[in-house]
């Protein structure tokens, strides 16, 4: 690849202006491998993201080629084959590959509290992680909250089932999830957890913002301090034998309940 130095911008504050923040980790040696077309474009588009190299085929470097001469990258014309054997010939990397660096942390304090908020509770799958984003993204969701611990790593693999929402949709890891649902309660945010034992219904529940909706790994669920600093539990209502919903569905649902009840 064609090495070139980082190219990115200070994040946006709280009041719309801008500050630096400290990076999540070290830019240069942690450096992460995207691909797949909409992913890389997503990238490319944000300036927050640090970007070194790309690689991409004729068809590829054609369609990116305005957002990579503004991130001032010349593309290392490559054929899909040679795609196939960095990545693996099961990957579908669309043509592109881009090495960039990690976004920069950010905290609960970064988010814009006014909306609804996605919070998943040790979901460790990074399709099902990357398809929730995908749609909180499309529903307008202003940030995603999960662990550090027992999640996805936020790399290629998510990147490409997000489809471009990990650079469009704020991405905040805490320690402790107990207590960050317990901040955003202090900050008037209204917490909402799913669950499919209980009673209230999803449909049923009056839902207004901000709202954090909160949703557990499969089969686990949430735990129980997860549950403890829910204001409500409720469940998606589904007809059939197959009751149960995949999170990334069921994130889908909800966060659409949520902009068609709270418009």
């Amino acid at each position: 690849m064609t090495q070139q130095k980082p190219r990115h911008s200070k994040s946006p504050s709280r009041g719309g202006g801008y500050r630096a923040r400290k990076p999540a980790k070290n830019q240069e040696t942690d450096r992460v491998r995207l691909f797949g077309f909409h992913a890389v474009e997503a990238a490319l588009a944000n300036h927050r993201r640090p970007v070194f190299a790309i690689q991409a085929t004729e068809n590829a470097a054609h369609k990116l080629a305005p957002l990579m001469a503004k991130r001032g990258l010349s593309p290392e014309r490559v054929l899909p084959k040679a795609l196939d054997r960095i990545l693996g010939p099961d990957t579908v990397h669309q043509g592109v590959l881009l090495e960039a660096g990690p976004l920069d942390s950010l905290t609960l304090d970064d988010l814009d509290l006014s909306g609804t908020l996605l919070v998943l509770d040790q979901v460790t799958d990074p399709h099902n992680v990357g398809a929730a984003l995908r749609s909180a993204a499309a529903f307008g969701a202003k940030g995603l909250v999960m662990t550090q611990r027992h999640s996805p790593p936020l790399g290629g693999v998510l990147a490409k089932s997000a489809s471009g929402a990990l650079d469009l949709v704020p991405i905040v890891q805490v320690r402790n999830l107990a207590e960050g649902l317990a901040e955003l309660g202090d900050r008037g945010v209204s917490r909402l957890g799913l669950a499919e034992e209980a009673e209230q219904a999803l449909e049923d529940v009056p839902l207004t913002q901000p709202l954090a909706l909160v949703l557990g790994a499969e089969g686990r669920g949430l735990r129980q301090l997860t549950r403890e600093r829910c204001d409500v539990l409720c469940r998606i209502s589904t007809a059939g034998a197959l009751a149960s919903l995949n999170v990334s569905n069921a994130a889908a649902i909800a966060l659409h309940w949520a902009r068609v009840k709270t418009a």
